[in-house]
């Protein structure tokens, strides 16, 4: 955690983190890094437990938190987001790869309601518990069987039905890329007759194109260059790592002088 270059970031006044707000709406994106993941993730987990706290209100704009690799960080009251955001409209999506993650980082308990929570699910090939989970998910349905038995004398036909799972474990385990299944939630007003799906998503791949070709570059927010045109990204970072610590050192000397000064906070300075 001590790092010139996470000092710089997580200091400053470069925006506030309510990013629904109709004053001044925000697109933020955070990343993390696969090689600090472990010290990231507490910076990031701190950002992330604020910004729900904030967003989360009546009379803001419509939102939408977007986390992929749910389980490299730790996203505290992330299961009471999800029950309350959609009165609030925010959307919640989430991204991991199998259920096996999330219940090894987050706990038996809240990986559990996490995946109860969320009405839509979206799922690509898995296998082991949590293709067998999804497959429950789904539900099963009334299918008709058909056996024919042939002997030397006459040929049997019998049929009956039972109840089968819609898409079963097996067929989730064995998904070609682009074939997803799934299931969608609906409102009151807005009925879905058809909420399960076992669908390939086609890709346009001419109009993908055609939209990258007019991305626009992202603006430069911190221009780290002098007047001559030198990078002084380095120095800049570490004079703000050294000003902090001093700002530190300045705010325990003038608390411990406070202390002295009062008769009744004397005794709790030793020595």
């Amino acid at each position: 955690m001590i790092s010139p270059a996470l000092y710089w970031v997580m200091t400053g006044n470069d925006f506030t983190l309510d990013i629904n707000n109709p004053a001044s709406p925000k697109i933020l994106v955070v990343g993390n890094n696969p090689d600090r993941q472990n010290i990231y993730s507490a910076a990031l987990g701190l950002y992330n437990s604020r910004i729900v706290k904030l967003i989360n209100k009546k009379k803001q704009l419509k939102s939408s938190v977007i986390i992929d690799e749910l389980p490299t960080i730790y996203f505290r009251g992330l299961d009471n987001l999800i029950a309350t955001a959609r009165s609030n409209k925010v959307a919640v999506c989430l991204g991991f790869q199998d259920f096996s993650q999330l219940t090894r980082d987050y706990g038996e308990k809240e990986s559990r309601v996490i995946q109860n929570t969320v009405g839509n699910v979206f799922s690509g090939q898995v296998v082991g518990e949590t293709a067998k989970t999804l497959s429950e998910r789904f539900g099963k349905v009334l299918q008709r069987r058909q056996s024919v038995s042939i002997n030397r004398q006459d040929v049997s036909t019998s049929i009956n039905t039972q109840m089968d799972s819609l898409i079963p474990a097996s067929k989730i385990s064995n998904l070609t890329q682009g074939m997803f299944v799934g299931a969608v939630s609906d409102n009151f007003n807005e009925r879905i007759e058809q909420k399960i799906f076992h669908a390939e998503i086609v890709v346009d791949t001419a109009k993908v194109s055609a939209e990258m070709k007019s991305y626009r570059p992202i603006p430069v927010i911190a221009d780290f260059r002098d007047a001559s045109g030198d990078d002084t990204m380095k120095a800049s970072i570490d004079a703000n790592y050294r000003q902090i610590k001093q700002e530190i050192l300045s705010l325990v000397d003038s608390e411990i002088a406070r202390i002295k000064a009062d008769p009744k906070l004397q005794g709790l300075m030793k020595g």
